[in-house]
């Protein structure tokens, strides 16, 4: 899943590939897997498993 949205399980799809193929520009949006903060430097190796879900957050500025 991402963003709550249901996705087809892929082998050997990285969260770094997920986020590339739904244009989300990694260096500007934040990334939790089940939950849990993925820090940017290990998404390109953090390979999703069947029921993962990864949930994208973009930074709100204005006032």
């Amino acid at each position: 899943m991402l963003n709550e949205q249901p996705l087809p399980w892929r082998e050997g799809l990285s969260a770094a590939a997920l986020l590339a193929e739904h244009d989300q520009p990694e260096d500007r949006v934040a990334t939790a897997l089940n939950g849990e903060f993925l820090p940017r430097h290990a998404r390109a190796r953090t390979l999703l498993q069947p029921g993962d879900e990864l949930t994208v957050f973009r930074a709100i500025v204005g006032g």
